[in-house]
């Protein structure tokens, strides 16, 4: 099977979400496979991520009617038929000629709301057109806030419903994977008219990392404008540490994202579902809370919901779909993991997001935490 031969059915050995992991390789390029399947490092997060999975069993519960069971929600004021999310996941025409056009497709076809990057492979007012699916705008903060004010503004005026803001990735190690296999990225679509601001020269005794790589990097001070600078509610992605949630949700952001970026920032912190639960507890019950990094199956999105989550985020996943069937393998997936889900919760006796709680998971002594 060569590269881009995207399917128009779906292949009969897909049984489960996490078979499309399995299943991607024969449809994307070993490079961009690479890219994508890798993190930074060492990868010990990017490893983490699934045993923290692993570590937890649930308890199913006996004679408990479901039959009114649903998995509604409502996140932000909006309605969620499931709380299954798409993460921002850059470059999508890697495994596929429409890219975040067909992702937006799938997602809509699956009312799942998708969040496009700012490193998309197609303008954001083009992926905006493309479905009439909820959509958040995930931002960087630009070299120039003048450039980051045009975003915000573009995502409000495409119709956008949040912005998405990143902030674990202002620098990071590269993927050792990805340079091995000499991966050559597609230019930034949604940043060419964007001037790049000159290189300042450093001094012979600078830091290529402090004063270099970190000099652009944003602040307490360029989050407080960011949430002055538009109508639109600020999620934070990248969140691992309790106090950091507290202070963001006093700073009056809309919802938190836990996150290690699938692995990609800096590689040997905690995996997200890990952090998971000290966060939900330092910032109460109200705010949203979505966990990303790691989620393979529906029984992994219960265990984030037990643990405190308000929904998961997909990362990966999305694009090993999306490289089998286009549009139709988005949606499936989303689907399967749906489907996976409702299993889960009827199997544990839980009719609503509402009745999971941490009383129906344990710990699996067989697994090693490290």
């Amino acid at each position: 099977m060569t590269a881009h031969a995207t399917l128009d059915h779906i292949p009969r050995d897909i049984l489960c979400a996490a078979d499309y992991e399995a299943l991607a390789p024969q449809f994307i390029a070993a490079p961009a496979l690479a890219y994508i399947a890798g993190a930074s490092g060492d990868e010990r997060t990017l490893r983490a991520n699934r045993r923290a999975f692993e570590r937890w069993q649930i308890l199913p519960r006996l004679l408990r009617d479901v039959t009114a069971g649903h998995t509604r929600s409502t996140v932000l004021g909006r309605p969620w038929r499931h709380p299954i999310a798409l993460a921002p996941l850059a470059y999508q025409t890697l495994v596929h000629p429409a890219g975040e056009i067909d992702t937006a497709r799938g997602a809509a076809a699956a009312a799942a709301c998708l969040t496009v990057s700012t490193l998309a492979s197609h303008p954001i007012e083009d992926i905006a057109r493309a479905s009439e699916g909820d959509k958040w705008f995930q931002l960087y903060f630009q070299p120039q806030r003048e450039a980051t004010l045009d975003l915000i503004q573009r995502a409000e005026q495409a119709g956008y419903t949040a912005l998405v803001v990143t902030l674990d990735a202002s620098v990071q190690s590269p993927s050792r994977r990805a340079v091995r296999a000499g991966v050559a990225l597609p230019g930034a679509v949604n940043l060419a008219r964007y001037a790049v601001p000159p290189q300042r020269a450093l001094a012979a005794d600078a830091s290529l990392i402090f004063q270099g790589a970190m000099r652009e990097a944003p602040t307490w001070a360029d989050l407080r404008w960011l949430l002055s600078a538009t109508r639109l509610p600020v999620l934070v992605k990248g969140v691992l540490r309790a106090d950091d949630a507290l202070a963001l949700r006093d700073a009056g952001v809309a919802g938190l994202i836990v996150s290690n970026h699938g692995g990609r920032a800096l590689d040997g912190v905690p995996a997200s579902l890990a952090a998971l639960p000290a966060i939900r507890r330092a910032v109460g019950a109200e705010l949203p809370v979505l966990l990303d990094s790691g989620v393979r199956s529906g029984s992994d999105v219960f265990k984030a919901l037990a643990l405190g989550a308000s929904a998961v985020m997909v990362g990966r996943l999305q694009v090993y779909a999306l490289s089998v069937a286009g549009a139709l393998g988005v949606a499936h997936l989303l689907r399967t993991l749906h489907q996976e889900l409702e299993l889960c919760m009827a199997m544990a006796g839980c009719a609503t997001l509402a009745d999971i709680d941490s009383t129906l998971i344990c710990e699996n002594s067989d697994v090693d935490p490290d």
